[in-house]
């Protein structure tokens, strides 16, 4: 990727710019439908009328109410019939009303308002709302107020007042987004690469919306998708990488090294997260509904392009960039926030059934209000109060409740073709309007093979138990032996929708679980701990749904949101489950992945459980309260389906990231104690042979990079304590873990080498101390491991095989620091991003005994006979004491041919491990 980083970076920017672009023509071909399942009744008694009695009017309706007059007055129906008949064909094929026939049917019970019926020109719903929109300006009557109700002006202010709000939502949070990446990088070049590259995948997802719609209909939701999880997604994987690639910069690698080890290990979180989540928004591609299909569009697309350019383009960027990725720094205070992570685990370690038993009943509590759940679609409610289209609607189901959009289509479609007798059809009538729920029976239309009527209900909410109830009683009745019976209506097509759902949830949840529990299993090889995210991702999906049930349906907190309480859009409740589902998996990825790290180490659980809290509560933090910033401006649109979405993800985060997470998880696996790693061996060889678990190897594109690890005498600890007489080193999968430091060494104490050996790689910080027989550690931070300090001495001699030489792949000490006091240093407080593990680097333990026999100078310096590959033992010139009798030793490094410290461990041939500057700089 580094090398061909200006190819990679050129054809990146062309392609969005070119897919942005064209894609802002989408905006003209969105639909504001498909939220019916086109195979159900409902559908099929609409497509029966619209084939035998064409199509029907409701899509816009205008009221018509005289300010001074009766609606009888000739003058003004002549005006009015004018107006309607000016109208473009190429935007009208058909209109009725109150004039010029007067027909009572379309006059308000008080005469005091009427309404003209028009049926636009057009195949779909996007092709109608253009032609709405060319005449809607164009519909006033001198001496007449007017309100235009309908489909058309119903989807017309939904889609404008939810592009607007995005546009309002994108400008609000994408500054504070910026500000909250400063304040975590500490630099605005770093900063605005995230946003950077969020950009761009909402550019190139608008590009993929459009070629779809040019072939299918796209809902307009399908671009709030896109733009929510495009920018998020990118924002959440920006955050890893770039803070992975500063990591290696300090480690002392060469960009190219940098951006190789970058999209080695952070990369390869990227992958997994994505992976995860669009098998969840594939999900959504089981539903019949054209609405849930382009939730699944603008949703994949978002996030394969956020995850595709996360590791093309940012990529590329960097390796650009190099060291100049720290430009323009901001000097922010820092603390220590590894101590704070490790200090709450092991409150969860002391008390985890306090700590789960709590959780547990008040995520249950929150959860409770989905037993009550009701689902409906969107209507008027949708819109706020003083919406005109949302007024319109209220007037007409209000004044005229035979055209609003709550009565039901009864369809009895004649046999072969021929349509029902005309007494059949009479009896028929009658019996409809003897259901209980029908207040009235309205011939709607008969024509070629079809007789329609319009039910008109006791009930004002289409979505009530008592519409559903009449539905169902009308879907009952015995049709006449030569018709079949067809019930339609908005009452019809949500009970339809909602039983297409019901069908095929069941496989979305067993596709989101099973793929959830493969993956995980190949990613961790345990058996449990896949069941666990699984069953932790469904308490934390329902305590959110739970949430979003008590305030949006039952109303509690409505009138402080400005949102009117009604049923739950079904196919928003869908694609939350699985946007909710998919991140919270890939927040337990995130935090079992260092535990599984640790646990290969060869740590207990409990030191696995504080090392995953302590490595990725940052991280963890960091990603959901950035995403809470991209979707939380939702909140504060005027759509009440963009508001549920916002407090929505608020919820689910919130809860998600913090008390499941940090609290619940790791209190659950310390109460399964070492259980949570089972697998039965098969399996486990089938995970190790599927090659996806955790690795320690990164590419090192720099040749053998040999880790040198040099150690110092012992000597009494810098604060208070007694001498030690032993001393473990060792480098973390973070780097270096020794910088150099002094120690003096007690009056009489000669160190001698006595013994020094490569052992099996465990980084030795990452676990906190437990309690041993061993002595502590001098000069050793809180968080190294005691038991390394009790390993027996061996026989003398210093390693001369190539064998015994550490592993490639791991850094040098760095030199020039202090050693952190005993018991006075916290944890080190590791970078935040980047998932994967960084290598495995092996330690070396010197046991130093004490002697009294003084070293002859003979002894020093002394130099191994070994080839170019094996470790030099050099006593550096420059103390002002004899080799022997040296108190004080030094730990540094070698840079070039001058050595600042009194002992090293040399590799000839190593690379100075400074920064060096990029070359194509």
């Amino acid at each position: 990727m580094a090398r061909l980083r200006w190819s990679v970076l050129a054809t990146a920017i062309v392609a969005v710019t070119a897919a942005g672009v064209w894609g802002l023509g989408v905006f003209g071909q969105l639909s504001e439908g498909g939220y019916n399942d086109p195979g159900a009744e409902s559908s099929r008694a609409a497509d029966a009328v619209r084939q035998e009695l064409g199509a029907r009017g409701g899509d816009l309706i205008a009221v018509y109410r005289p300010l001074t007059g009766t609606i009888d007055d000739a003058t003004l129906g002549k005006r009015i019939e004018a107006r309607l008949g000016s109208l473009p064909r190429s935007a009208v094929s058909q209109t009725d009303g109150y004039w010029p026939g007067h027909n009572k049917q379309y006059a308000s019970a008080d005469g005091r308002s009427a309404v003209a019926v028009i049926t636009l020109a057009g195949e779909d719903d996007g092709a109608k709302l253009s032609s709405y929109r060319d005449i809607s300006d164009t519909l006033g009557v001198p001496g007449t107020s007017l309100q235009l109700a309908g489909g058309a002006p119903l989807q017309d202010a939904s889609a404008s007042r939810s592009t607007d709000d995005l546009a309002f939502a994108e400008a609000i949070s994408l500054p504070i987004v910026l500000v909250l990446l400063l304040f975590l990088f500490g630099s605005l070049v770093a900063a605005s690469l995230p946003v950077l590259v969020g950009g761009c995948a909402v550019l190139g997802s608008l590009g993929v919306l459009h070629a779809i719609a040019a072939h299918h209909d796209v809902n307009s939701f399908a671009v709030n998708v896109a733009s929510l999880l495009g920018l998020g997604m990118a924002i959440d994987y920006g955050l890893f990488m770039v803070g992975r690639f500063r990591e290696e910069l300090e480690a002392g690698h060469t960009p190219a090294e940098a951006v190789s080890r970058t999209v080695a290990t952070a990369g390869r979180t990227v992958l997994f997260s994505a992976s995860l989540l669009m098998i969840a928004l594939a999900g959504l591609l089981l539903f019949p509904q054209g609405f849930l299909k382009s939730l699944a569009y603008g949703g994949l697309a978002a996030v394969a392009l956020a995850a595709l350019l996360s590791l093309t383009l940012l990529p590329a960027l960097l390796a650009v960039l190099g060291p100049r990725i720290n430009k323009l720094p901001v000097r922010l205070p820092r603390r220590n926030r590894s101590s704070m992570w490790a200090k709450l685990a092991g409150v969860v370690l002391r008390r985890p059934v306090l700590i789960a038993l709590p959780i547990l009943a008040g995520l249950l509590v929150l959860a409770a209000p989905v037993r009550g759940v009701h689902f409906g679609e969107n209507d008027e409610r949708v819109l706020p109060a003083g919406d005109p289209a949302r007024q319109a609607v209220e007037t007409l189901k209000t004044d005229f409740p035979a055209l609003s959009s709550s009565g039901v289509l009864v369809v009895l479609h004649g046999e072969n073709g021929a349509a029902p007798s005309s007494s059949g059809a009479a009896a028929f009538e009658a019996r409809i309007a003897k259901v209980p729920g029908v207040t009235a029976v309205t011939p709607a239309g008969t024509g070629g093979a079809v007789v329609t009527w319009t039910a008109t209900l006791t009930a004002t909410d289409p979505f009530s138990d008592t519409a559903r109830d009449a539905v169902h009683a009308i879907r009952d009745l015995r049709p006449p032996l030569d018709a079949e019976l067809l019930v339609g209506g908005t009452t019809a097509r949500n009970i339809d929708s909602l039983t297409a759902i019901g069908d095929r949830l069941p496989l979305m949840v067993a596709l989101l679980a099973g793929a959830t529990l493969i993956l995980m299993f190949l990613a961790f090889g345990s058996v449990l701990l896949p069941i666990k995210a699984v069953l932790m991702s469904a308490l934390s999906l329902s305590a959110t749904f739970g949430v979003l049930v008590w305030i949006f349906q039952d109303g509690h907190g409505a009138g402080l949101l400005k949102v009117t309480p009604a049923p739950l859009e079904a196919g928003i409740v869908v694609l939350m489950a699985a946007v909710v589902f998919g991140l919270s998996t890939d927040y337990e990825v995130f935090l079992l992945s260092r535990m599984v790290e640790a646990r290969t180490h060869g740590a207990t659980t409990a030191e696995a459980i504080t090392t995953g809290l302590s490595r990725t509560g940052r991280v963890i933090s960091a990603a959901a309260l950035l995403l809470i910033v991209v979707t939380g401006a939702f909140a504060l649109s005027s759509v009440t389906t963009m508001r549920f979405v916002g407090i929505g993800m608020i919820t689910a985060l919130f809860l998600d990231a913090t008390v499941v997470r940090m609290l619940l998880v790791p209190a659950v696996l310390t109460l399964m104690g070492d259980a949570a790693w089972w697998a039965p061996g098969p399996l486990k060889r089938l995970q190790q042979r599927a090659g996806l678990a955790e690795t320690d190897d990164l590419p090192t594109p720099a040749g053998p990079a040999l880790s040198a690890l040099s150690a110092l005498s012992a000597g009494p600890a810098l604060s208070s304590g007694p001498a030690v007489p032993a001393f473990s080193a060792g480098l973390a999968d973070a780097g270096p873990v020794l910088p150099g430091g002094r120690h003096a060494a007690p009056s009489g104490l000669t160190p001698s080498f006595q013994h020094a050996t490569a052992l099996p790689a465990r980084p030795s910080w990452d676990y906190p101390p437990q309690p041993s027989g061993g002595l502590p550690i001098a000069g050793s931070a809180p968080g190294f491991s005691s038991t390394a300090a009790t390993l027996p001495a061996a026989t003398s001699g210093l390693p001369h095989a190539a064998s015994d030489l550490p592993r490639a792949g791991s850094g040098l000490p760095r030199a020039g620091s202090e050693l952190p006091r005993a018991g006075s240093a916290p944890m080190p407080d590791m970078p935040f991003a980047g998932s994967a593990p960084r290598p495995r680097t092996p330690r070396v333990v010197l046991d130093q005994q004490p002697s009294n026999t003084p070293r002859q100078p003979s002894e020093a310096p002394r130099q191994l006979d070994a080839p170019p590959s094996r470790w030099e033992l050099t006593a550096a010139p420059g103390t002002g004491a004899p080799a022997g009798t040296d108190t004080t030793r030094e730990l540094g490094r070698v840079r070039g041919d001058e050595t600042d410290s009194t002992v090293v461990f040399r590799l000839p041939g190593m690379p100075d491990p400074r920064p060096r500057p990029d070359p194509a700089s």
